[in-house]
């Protein structure tokens, strides 16, 4: 009886050990801003595929990459872009028990890099400052008014951080006057190594457009093999600062050699390849939602009219109405 009952005890322990680490992710869908207001019936979808947070994204824009100015909270910009409309759309979805990373934004006119901005004098790099402390503190100021979770202090801006990291240092603690959640920055994924102000926030941010595969379809396994030399230097940083990682970005086009260059969004790429979108997708899964130091992300990107969007035809980021809509709903409802 002794033995039967210790070979019980040893299968049970056995089949435990072999079981999947499994712990509740910050499973994000990064929420486009729209002209009109949101409704419960713009939410459900989001619901559907089991997503708990949400990356809500007002704008700010900048005339050309030298220029100082952040214009933002215009009645010239779409509702959504607007404090206001932020404001409307994270009241919305909490209603459906969907937590908040407000994640204010640039756009620089003709879609020209962020990571570049660049001033050519002291004294336009002052305004520029000015200028953007006038614009995330007032998202500070609505993440806290709105009791959101985490607050995005910045998006892919390396040239703004590594000519100014004086500034940076003071504006969280500005920061951190106004707002009392979660602070991260979104950097870009060859940028993250040179950030110089981890240690101030709770998470890690990663833009995560890693290069993974060269393949025209690659597959599952390239894929996680492409991911290797990224992780040693991501799980260096963790273990540097001892703050987990979050994707504040993620997701490969639907397109062929979706893997190669995932950050290009230009419509030359534009033979539709579901499957390369699978398998980058679910690679990326396999690699990181089982490690403890891994926080989650947010999928690039989510559109409010759901029926519209996306489909078997698209090849842009959106996962809507396609098939790796399903691979992404599967794994976060595992990670809950």
């Amino acid at each position: 009886m002794r033995i039967i009952f210790q070979c019980f005890i040893f299968i049970v322990l056995s089949s435990c050990s072999m079981a999947p680490i499994s712990s509740q992710k910050i499973n994000g869908v990064s929420y486009v801003a729209a002209r009109d207001s949101i409704n419960e019936g713009h939410i459900n979808p989001v619901v559907n595929i089991n997503a708990n947070y949400a990356a809500i994204m007002p704008f700010g824009f900048i005339k050309e990459l030298a220029h100082p100015e952040i214009i933002h909270n215009t009645d010239r910009q779409w509702f959504g872009e607007t404090r206001a409309g932020a404001k409307q759309y994270i009241e919305a979805l909490k209603k459906k028990n969907i937590k908040i990373m407000v994640k204010p934004q640039i756009w620089v006119w003709r879609g020209e890099f962020t990571g570049y901005i660049k001033m050519e004098n002291e004294a336009n790099w002052e305004l520029l400052e000015d200028s953007y402390s006038r614009f995330i503190l007032e998202y500070a100021s609505l993440a806290e008014e709105t009791c959101a979770e985490i607050l995005c202090i910045g998006t892919e801006l390396e040239q703004f951080v590594s000519h100014r990291p004086e500034y940076w240092k003071r504006l969280i603690i500005e920061i951190k006057t106004i707002y009392t959640g979660k602070l991260t920055y979104a950097a870009n994924w060859d940028e993250f190594k040179r950030t110089p102000f981890w240690k101030d926030l709770d998470y890690i941010g990663v833009d995560a457009y890693f290069p993974v595969s060269d393949a025209k379809t690659p597959t599952v396994a390239e894929c996680i093999v492409g991911w290797k030399p990224h992780i040693e230097t991501i799980k260096g940083l963790t273990d540097r600062y001892k703050k987990p990682i979050l994707f504040t970005e993620f997701g490969y086009r639907s397109v062929d050699y979706s893997g190669k260059e995932p950050w290009k969004s230009n419509r030359s790429m534009n033979v539709v390849n579901l499957e390369a979108q699978n398998n980058t997708t679910k690679a990326l899964f396999d690699t990181f939602w089982n490690e403890e130091w891994f926080a989650g992300g947010f999928i690039w990107k989510w559109f409010h009219n759901y029926e519209t969007n996306g489909g078997t035809l698209n090849n842009q980021f959106t996962p809507q109405n396609k098939p790796v809509e399903l691979i992404i709903k599967n794994y976060y409802s595992a990670f809950q």
